[in-house]
């Protein structure tokens, strides 16, 4: 797909991995929204791109929709959706204070799962109306999981479930949305220097980045922004996981 004057969202936008694919989108050419509940940074990072900034609870629906009509009544229909927010607390089903509440659960996938699920199914409908190009294509949906979907690690039940759960929505989807000229991959990010990392002591980032195999380093938030940038770009780049971890695979704990 091209890039210029595109109109994409990015969820999850105003920091961290979101932030990277906005300003890759945006160099490329796009109009690009962020959507975050980030206001104060997501207003920064939107008037230094050139984007626009939404104010969006991707686990509700009418926060979302209200979301996607603002970007699309100053953009145009959506041609490029990616879905990088989430949350990542930790809490083992069976730990010292007793039984993990139901309630813990239900926030991760709310958040991470049905979010993701819930910007996707809104951004498919705005690509259908969309005109196609040489190929029939009309929009590139690319979601964000974790190599946790795969090696979940003690204490990430409810995180690694959520990512569990976008892997197996890209197949999926992008067989159903095919009809509709709308390819879906999803980005299975390793351990990234996000802000989040950025806070924990260096002792522990540097002993996190000795796990990696090659490079022996986090990732960048701009790196993912360059595996975003590849997904538009490939036109036969459909229904694809890709792990982008310096070939890490996570140990129990």
């Amino acid at each position: 797909m091209e890039f210029q004057n595109v109109p994409a969202i990015v969820t999850g936008g105003a920091s961290g991995l979101g932030e990277g694919a906005a300003r890759a989108l945006a160099t490329a050419g796009c109009k690009v929204a962020i959507l975050d509940l980030q206001k104060e940074q997501g207003e920064a990072v939107a008037r230094d791109i050139g984007g626009l900034f939404v104010h969006c609870d991707v686990s509700s629906p009418d926060s979302a929709e209200a979301a996607l009509a603002a970007a699309r009544e100053a953009h145009g229909p959506c041609g490029i959706a990616v879905n990088c927010a989430g949350i990542a607390p930790s809490a083992k089903i069976l730990g010292r204070d007793g039984v993990m509440p139901l309630e813990n659960f239900s926030k991760v996938i709310q958040v991470n799962l049905i979010g993701t699920f819930n910007i996707l199914r809104l951004a498919a409908a705005e690509m259908a109306q969309r005109d196609a190009n040489g190929d029939g294509e009309r929009g590139v949906i690319i979601n964000t999981a974790s190599v946790a979907a795969y090696e979940g690690q003690i204490g990430q039940a409810a995180y690694s479930a959520s990512k569990g759960g976008v892997v197996a929505l890209t197949l999926q989807s992008a067989r159903e949305l095919a009809r509709e000229g709308i390819r879906v991959n999803t980005i299975a990010p390793g351990l990234f220097m996000t802000p989040m990392m950025a806070g924990m002591p260096q002792e522990v980032q540097d002993s996190l980045a000795a796990t990696l195999p090659f490079p022996k380093r986090l990732g960048k938030p701009e790196e993912f922004g360059m595996m975003v940038d590849q997904m538009v770009r490939n036109p036969i780049l459909n229904g694809e996981v890709i792990r982008l971890d310096c070939a890490l695979r996570m140990a129990p704990k």
